[in-house]
């Protein structure tokens, strides 16, 4: 995975060429690992009230119980319920991609969920409580050498609401 996140960055000139080579890098992980009940996807996220979320490169969720609203080309849309983590995939972690990836992952949290019970065989379920998204920036290396923790730590502890 780094041969290619390193392959990725050598090879492209053009920064949105780049950075979707990398988003590909990552999809491909993920959807390799996860048990198949999960996916991940480049999506917008949207609610029952029609709000949707920013773009997001990958969103891992569930596509068994609640698969994606739309999907053509290279648009998805998933339903806010089936969402799980969300990640801004970066090449480089600095203060600008943490912030973007903060204002990409509040996006989704302020996303209105809901829940309602299901038939599982021949019992009734009760729905689920929707988990706490995961958020964060996956990256190759980071522009912060000596104070990359205390950097997080201050980014963590501003309200990503």
């Amino acid at each position: 995975m780094h041969a290619e996140l390193e392959l990725a960055r050598r090879a492209y000139a053009h920064p949105t060429t780049k950075g979707d080579a990398s988003e590909d890098v990552w999809l491909h992980l993920f959807n390799t690992y996860l048990p198949r009940r999960y996916r991940a996807a480049k999506a917008f996220i949207a609610d029952s009230n029609n709000e949707f979320s920013l773009q997001l490169d990958v969103v891992i969720f569930d596509e068994l119980y609640t698969p994606p609203v739309f999907a053509m080309g290279a648009v998805t849309i998933i339903p806010a319920e089936s969402v799980y983590a969300v990640f801004e995939a970066k090449q480089t972690a600095n203060a600008d991609n943490l912030r973007q990836a903060h204002e990409k992952a509040a996006s989704v949290r302020r996303l209105h969920r809901t829940s309602a019970p299901f038939i599982n065989g021949s019992a009734q379920t009760p729905g689920k409580v929707p988990p706490a998204d995961l958020a964060g920036p996956p990256t190759l290396e980071s522009d912060w050498e000596a104070g990359v923790w205390r950097a997080v730590e201050e980014s963590s502890s501003r309200s990503w609401r």
